[in-house]
């Protein structure tokens, strides 16, 4: 009866989501429709609610590259979308409190740090407000629409190149590019180096100046902060900083900071722990009264855990108290796929109701991702959304009274909506894909449980061909997600409709690991993984086999990051696979340990250190046995992956195969990062997918190419 209830609720409130009805003369879709793919992004509605502010990303297929531009929708939906701004490089669009301007942030070239902007609602061009040499970060309006606080890394050294470049006639001086290294964290995915001479900090600039302003520092030191938010009253600025040298060797810890807006020190040098507990403090909002605080966070448990699930916490005389201990849900949008906005925020506030009596907050379980409103004094839970999709991203009027969303599901990339709170109204905005959609044939996933080797119940989705026939044999790829803290789900996901396009049964499902089904569920790997997690998968394989429409000799697997790793481990357990994708992979355990961009200096993955217990390291990396590999590889790596290095990971399993003269081959995408699939240039997120897809058409149709010849 409960599943009844469920879907009832999931026709009442996404039936304006249905699939648009193709043409007559209908297609599958292909890899090369993701350079026509429009994504929403950071939606932001206005503080009276009548108007919501976007981004709107685009691909620019002829300079490969991803187009931001500013975009406002009336919330009434009576008026289609307009574009506010010409883009290429605009994004992070911030209401006034007036309503009467939007800060935003531009980089003026291809390169150049981005600096913010005003644009009147009234019309005119966008007027500059700061030039940084650092850049200038998201802006965040004060109450009284005066001033506007962001974060930059700019610091005295690079005020005084800024000064002598205006006076200097020749060239500036050639800087050493030697680094010195004292961090065990010293490089990020995506960043690339990092930088301790540039630290982000807090400053504020006057929103009334007519050109360019002289914005002011508020803090400075070695210590980074973010999170950058005003006190209701304009007196005072809040932020989140983690002020330990090393942090890596501790468990996870930040606090919330209050600094004068002033900027005028007290006598205890005008900084205020407002927040500190035993863990990670994220979004952090006061009441309306000002009497507590409300925050997502976690606090660290006696032992290291793989995963430690965050809560919703009320923070009140120096106690934090968690408000739904216990849940299988995460807080916030956790559902893993490949369409995401690639450029462009995705907020997920907390929001408190005008009387402080709730707050509304975004939870993830099975798969789906919701809005619910928590009752503070009961702890009792009241949805604000129902059904089987992602809510991605959303903002809220001050009263919470109406938000604007983005909401994805397994035939929709986000579009944006608006939901009216107290009736639970949800109303579409934008339909950014439909002039596409409408000629594609899409596929919907058929949702199924199974039970593992210990009797556990495995979450999953059968993704079909769009004519599917049930009397024929089908070859079939599984998907692994990475993480592995992470979860597959109710989320439009390219990779998998392209396969299914091509002619495959795709199965993606959540072992144990996975997020979305409890803190337990997702702790039973640790110090096991890969292991157990694999019989999980299998245990699907099997069970869509036993429904008859599959050709077990034709069966394949594919997964990135966490998956790849365990793609890796898997053909090394099996024959079943006739055919492997492995995408930026671990395969070597202690190379990874001392390579990758983050440290494991505390025991979450393993006990111990490999210096101190290198066989278990050894053991549980997959290039220990290729030995026993008979499955044809293709290991797809980013050339500037350093989360997962491909020297520690497809690059160690592709000699070690070669060396055995085993079938390999190995695919290197320059300049790409982890994120290659979610974000990387275009045209190598298309070409990634194709060479996927060759690989499986040649060892599961027997399909000819030249393309993995010996060269």
């Amino acid at each position: 009866m409960k599943r009844r209830v469920r879907l009832l609720l999931v026709a009442l409130t996404w039936a304006a989501l249905a699939p648009p009805i193709p043409a007559a003369d209908s297609r599958p879709i292909s890899e090369k429709d993701l350079l026509a793919f429009r994504w929403v992004a950071d939606p932001q509605i206005s503080p009276d609610g009548s108007s919501v502010a976007y981004v709107l990303v685009t691909v620019n297929a002829e300079e490969d590259r991803y187009e931001t531009s500013l975009w406002t929708v009336p919330a009434s939906g009576a008026l289609p979308p307009r574009r506010l701004t010409a883009g290429p490089r605009d994004a992070a669009p911030r209401w006034a409190p007036d309503t009467r301007t939007i800060a935003f942030t531009r980089a003026a070239a291809e390169k150049e740090k981005t600096q913010i902007y005003l644009l009147s609602m009234s019309g005119g061009e966008p007027r500059r407000l700061t030039e940084l040499p650092g850049g200038a970060g998201v802006p965040v309006w004060s109450p009284d629409a005066r001033r506007i606080a962001f974060a930059s890394g700019t610091n005295d050294a690079d005020l005084a190149e800024q000064a002598a470049a205006k006076e200097r006639k020749g060239p500036a001086p050639k800087k050493s590019d030697v680094r010195v290294v004292t961090r065990a964290v010293y490089r990020a995915n995506g960043k690339g180096w990092l930088d301790p001479a540039h630290p982000e900090h807090v400053w504020i600039v006057a929103a009334d100046s007519e050109g360019p302003a002289e914005p002011k520092r508020l803090t400075s030191g070695r210590y980074e902060e973010g999170e950058i938010s005003w006190s209701r009253d304009g007196s005072k600025i809040f932020f989140v900083s983690d002020r330990v040298d090393e942090p890596y060797y501790e468990a996870p810890d930040s606090n919330l900071y209050a600094i004068p807006a002033s900027g005028q020190t007290g006598q205890t040098g005008g900084m205020e722990t407002v927040i500190d507990i035993r863990g990670t403090v994220r979004k952090a909002v006061p009441a309306p009264d000002g009497s507590l605080w409300a925050f997502v966070g976690q606090l660290n448990p006696p032992q290291v855990h793989s995963h430690t699930r965050e809560d919703a916490f009320l923070y009140h005389d120096g106690k934090p108290s968690a408000l739904t201990p216990g849940k299988e849900f995460e807080i916030g949008s956790a559902v893993g796929g490949d369409q995401h906005a690639p450029r462009g925020a995705s907020p997920s506030p907390l929001v408190w109701s005008a009387d402080g009596r709730s707050i509304v907050a975004g939870v993830t379980e099975h798969g789906s991702s919701n809005l619910v409103r928590l009752d503070i004094a009961s702890g009792r839970l009241e949805p604000l959304t129902t059904g089987e999709h992602d809510v991605m991203a959303w903002t809220a009027t001050p009263d919470a009274s109406r938000f604007a969303l983005t909401v994805s599901d397994d035939t929709h990339p986000g579009d944006l909506w608006v939901l009216d709170a107290p009736g639970r109204k949800l109303q579409q905005l934008t339909r950014v894909n439909d002039a596409l959609f409408s000629t594609l044939k899409l596929s919907e996933p058929e949702e199924v449980w199974y039970s593992s080797f210990d009797g556990k119940k495995i979450h999953g989705w059968i993704l079909k061909p769009p004519d599917f026939d049930p009397s024929k044999k089908y070859p079939m790829i599984l998907e692994i997600h990475g993480g592995p803290h992470t979860a597959y789900g109710h989320t439009f996901t390219h990779e998998f409709q392209w396969m299914a396009a091509r002619g495959y049964v795709v199965l993606y499902t959540n072992p144990r690991g996975s997020t979305t089904y409890g803190e337990e569920f997702a702790n039973v790997i640790q110090y096991r993984y890969p292991g157990d997690d694999y019989k999980d998968l299998m245990a699907g394989v099997d069970e869509v086999v036993r429904r008859g429409y599959v050709d077990v000799k034709k069966i394949g697997v594919t997964g990135g990051s966490g998956g790849g790793l365990l793609t890796n481990y898997a053909v090394t357990q099996t024959d079943r696979f006739a055919a492997a994708v492995s995408q930026r992979s671990v395969a070597d355990w202690a190379a990874f340990w001392y390579t990758a961009d983050f440290t494991l200096f505390t025991p979450s993955w393993f006990r111990s250190n490999p210096m101190n217990d290198a066989e278990e390291f050894w053991k549980r990396s997959p290039v220990r046995y290729t030995d026993r590999i008979v499955t044809p590889m293709l290991f797809v790596e980013g050339d500037d992956d350093l989360r997962t290095p491909p020297s520690q990971g497809g690059e160690a399993m592709f000699r070690a195969l070669k060396a055995q003269k085993k079938t390999a081959v190995m695919v290197r995408f320059p300049g790409e990062t982890h994120e290659l699939s979610r974000s990387g240039k275009p045209a190598h997120r298309v070409e990634r997918l194709q060479h996927i897809v060759r690989w499986f058409d040649k060892y599961l149709k027997g399909e000819k190419t030249e393309a993995y010849d010996p060269q």
